[in-house]
């Protein structure tokens, strides 16, 4: 490989570092033929993006890169191999699929929302990631909750819009719905109120 088409990897890389938030670096070592060609069809279907790079590119292209990659760039050694994905979790996803057959791709580390990762232990966690669909999901049944339901949340979850969202999905439906009889018995005043005046109009007359 001339200069030339060095520059031009190491360019492609730095372009798929900045158009993917989230970035899996893995090691796929003894895969075979058909294992990897499996695992690349895995990928494909869950919409990630599977590449395996040389380390050296790879780190000059974090470097030149407008994020902080920070200690990923120290595990680059050995086989790395590039999961790329617009969803968190999608990644992680493919990879315990995937290991249910084996111990391959093993998880070197992860970049996903400016968040970093180091570590195979951490599987577990980026693959309970929610999309940002879903959090947004929360949020909207967040805003529909009763007033008196936000506040007490709020209050039992350290006043964080992720713990509010947390204890909220605790509740059961009934506390949800607590503030509707209240509104009924409102209405029922109201309506005692109007009689009483009635019959006041009444004995006037």
């Amino acid at each position: 490989m001339n200069k030339e088409e060095k520059v031009k990897a190491v360019e492609e890389l730095k372009g798929q570092l900045a158009d993917y938030k989230s970035i899996y670096l893995t090691d796929i070592a003894g895969l075979n033929a058909v294992q990897t060609s499996k695992l690349r069809r895995e990928c494909f279907n869950s919409n990630v993006k599977l590449s395996v790079v040389k380390n050296t590119f790879l780190e000059r292209a974090m470097t030149e890169s407008e994020n902080d990659f920070g200690e990923l760039k120290d595990l680059l050694k050995g086989n790395t191999t590039i999961m790329l994905s617009a969803i968190g979790n999608s990644p992680a996803k493919v990879i315990k699929k995937f290991r249910k057959d084996g111990d391959k791709p093993i998880l070197k580390g992860a970049f996903v929302e400016e968040a970093i990762y180091i570590g195979d232990e951490h599987i577990e966690a980026l693959f309970n990631l929610k999309s940002k669909e879903e959090v947004i999901g929360e949020i909207i049944s967040l805003l529909q909750s009763p007033v008196k339901n936000v506040i007490s949340a709020l209050k039992s979850s350290s006043g964080t819009i992720a713990g509010l969202v947390k204890t909220l999905s605790e509740k059961p439906a009934e506390e949800v719905k607590a503030e509707e009889p209240v509104a009924e018995e409102v209405k029922t005043d109201k309506a005692e109120e109007q009689t009483s005046d009635d019959e006041s109009k009444d004995e006037s007359k």
